[in-house]
Formats: C-alpha cells, structure tokens, sequence
C-alpha cells in the first residue's frame, strides 16, 4: 500500500473509533477528561451515519511543504470495527474516490485509469495494511489497551470551531511518533492527526457535518470502467 493509504486511512479512522474506548477509558480520566470522554461514548452511540466536508493536511517536514486536499466524505458504522463503511470523493487538487467496505477498500485514480485494491487487515505481500489500518481493525479493548489518553486544553480550529485537544499517547511501539484528537462540545471527533517518527504529519479535518443522514450501500461501492487497471495492494 502506498504512503498515502498508510496515513490517511489511520486518521480517518481515529476519527470514527475514538469514540469506541471512551467508555473504557473513562474509568481512568478525572475531572474535564471524564467528561469529554462522557460526550464522546454518548456521541459514538448515538451516531448512525455521518456526511461531511473532509480536509486533508499533508505536511512534508524535509521540505518544509503541506500539501491541501479536499473533498466529501460519508460514513456509516458496522456491526464491527471491522465492517466500517467510509467513502470519499477528492475533488481537489486532483479527483480520487476512496471506499472501505466490510473489511475491504477501493481507491479509484480515473487520471491514471487506476484502481489500487484490498483487505484493510491485510498482512500479506508487500502491502503494510496491516500496521496502516491499526484503528480499523482494533477491538474497543485493544484501543484502551494500546493508548492513554490526556487532556490537552480547548483550542480553536481553522475551520472556527471549539474543540477540546487531547493526545493518545501510545503503550506500545508504533509506525508513527503521536496521534491528536479534537473534539466538539457534543463529543463529536471533528480533527485527527497522526506524526510519523520522521516528523511529516497527516491531518484530517471534517466540517459542515450532518449527522445521520440516509446513506444506502451502493454509496459505498466503487465501480471501476472496464479499461481500468486494477492493483493489489
């Protein structure tokens, strides 16, 4: 899987399953953290689907550079971690559409006629979906088992809205450096950023959110033409 796969699809995932461990993590916070983490296991329960605005931040820290992309996103859970469903349409600089459905996802590049192809607990091959797609593959208890969580103060986004900052610091060793969380008022996880150890950084920022919506499963599949190539990834 290439290095865009690596970071983009663990920052999307933060997003969603963050809210999975904080009951579990609950039991550990005190005071301003207890409560956050109150909002979000009462939001994670409550949220059915979700549709959106997604910006990602890619930061190059050799070069000094961030690189802008921008689209929409939809997003409904499954029975598991496992069977999220998540579809984006990148409309800006140029146009992709990512879809992860029951275990498996489709990134389709129509300039190149390309569709890169797999499992999101793949393990084999060449392919590093396996570390990549951590989050989407952790139980709720491997989530509290693996990070400790700390309050980090409010802080306003680009996009103009409070959030509450917290830091999922991990237990154990990981492929990247540090993973951020913002959160809204209603508990909602609205940022996510991942630090790999060689300081590039990948962020994720969702606005103009509606919570809920209708979305059925043809929203999650991605038809190829037929004169696409496609890869294993």
């Amino acid at each position: 899987m290439n290095k865009y796969l690596r970071f983009i699809l663990p920052s999307i995932a933060l997003i969603f399953l963050a809210g999975a461990t904080a009951m579990q993590a609950s039991a550990q916070g005190s005071g301003p953290l207890r409560e956050i983490l109150k909002r979000m296991d009462n939001n994670n329960k409550s949220l059915l689907s979700l549709k959106g605005n997604i910006t990602m931040s890619k930061y190059n820290a050799q070069l000094r550079e961030t690189d802008l992309t921008k689209g929409d996103l939809s997003y409904r859970p499954g029975k598991t971690e496992k069977n999220i469903f998540v579809r984006i349409n990148w409309t800006s600089p140029v146009v992709e559409q990512l879809a992860i459905a029951n275990g498996e996802y489709v990134l389709y590049r129509p300039r190149t006629k390309q569709a890169i192809v797999g499992k999101t607990d793949s393990k084999t091959g060449n392919s590093k979906s396996g570390n990549a797609l951590a989050f989407m593959t952790m139980s709720k208890a491997q989530l509290n088992e693996n990070y400790e969580v700390k309050y980090a103060g409010d802080e306003t986004l680009s996009s103009g809205e409070l959030t509450f900052h917290l830091v999922l610091i991990p237990k154990k060793p990981t492929s990247y450096k540090s993973a951020d969380l913002w959160v809204n008022k209603d508990g909602m996880p609205v940022q996510a950023k991942i630090v790999e150890k060689n300081n590039d950084s990948t962020t994720v920022l969702l606005t103009g959110i509606e919570r809920n919506p209708t979305l059925n499963g043809g929203v999650f599949k991605i038809t190829p033409p037929k004169d696409t190539k496609i890869v294993r990834g």
